[in-house]
């Protein structure tokens, strides 16, 4: 029977996480492998896969908490109490790590050149079997600014986002129906500005309308999407043309999935980040 993670082990493995993840943000390169072969002599008879396992389960504490994560360690929300405890701890300790993260919401990326749309797109990705505590944001979070949440808002990683979804559109209709149709496809955001509830008006290939939310990381597809109030109250009343149209990887090897319906049927846990009180 494997072993429950001691105290110790868990402290090992999260300052071997925190300063591959500080490389990371640096652009410096780095090896997994290396600090894998590192670290497994320290630890109480772990396989690779247990270790890789667990690097897993800090991304999935790191976004729970709004921080970024290694691209490599794609999230995995079941995990321990302790994991989360000794994160949070880490984090506390060196809240100097605060600067990289805002580094990284506030990076400034290109758009890569000749991107193939007919490899951009990709499936909704898988469901994890979870129980609903394992979802919540760890109550000690030292830090106070959600930079996974601020990235998202960031207005130059946004408009690249959306451009690109723009030309996807574009390129697609055309291909399947021709110019008439694609040449009706409107950036609203930028026309408009944000108040619409939805970023593009696209069409489907019988003319019909189709409201686009575009939401860009330079992370990965496990990446918590973050939505307005406004966007989710119009994709409930717009749900049978509503689309949530995900980017991820943007900075790296941009990749896309979609989703129909509204925000709250598409999303398979939604938390309430503020509150508004009436007296």
């Amino acid at each position: 029977m494997v072993s429950s993670w001691s105290y110790i082990e868990v402290e090992l493995i999260v300052a071997d996480y925190f300063s591959m993840l500080s490389a990371e943000l640096k652009g410096n390169p780095y090896s997994k492998e290396e600090h894998r072969r590192a670290l497994i002599p320290l630890l109480s008879n772990r396989s690779k896969g247990s270790v890789e396992f667990k690097h897993q389960n800090i991304s999935a504490v790191l976004a729970n908490m709004g921080l970024p994560y290694i691209k490599g360690y794609l999230p995995r929300y079941n995990y321990q109490g302790i994991l989360a405890e000794k994160v949070s701890e880490y984090v506390a300790e060196h809240m100097g790590l605060e600067r990289q993260f805002d580094a990284f919401a506030g990076k400034i990326v290109k758009r890569q050149d000749n991107i193939d749309f007919n490899g951009l797109l990709v499936d909704f990705p898988e469901e994890e079997n979870l129980a609903q505590e394992e979802l919540r944001t760890y109550a000690r979070n030292p830090v106070k600014v959600n930079y996974l949440e601020k990235e998202q808002r960031n207005k130059s990683l946004g408009e690249l986002g959306e451009e690109l979804v723009l030309d996807f559109e574009k390129w697609n209709l055309k291909r399947l129906v021709g110019s008439r149709i694609a040449n009706q496809v409107r950036w609203i955001s930028k026309e408009e500005g944000d108040g619409a509830g939805y970023d593009i008006l696209s069409k489907d290939p019988s003319g019909c309308d189709k409201y686009i939310e575009v939401k860009t990381t330079k992370l990965t597809r496990k990446t918590p999407v973050f939505f307005s109030k406004n966007e989710l109250d119009f994709s409930m009343s717009s749900r049978e043309k509503f689309y949530l149209y995900r980017l991820f990887s943007f900075a790296d090897d941009p990749h896309m999935f979609i989703k129909r319906g509204s925000l709250n049927d598409i999303s398979r846990h939604v938390e309430a980040l503020s509150f508004k009180g009436y007296l």
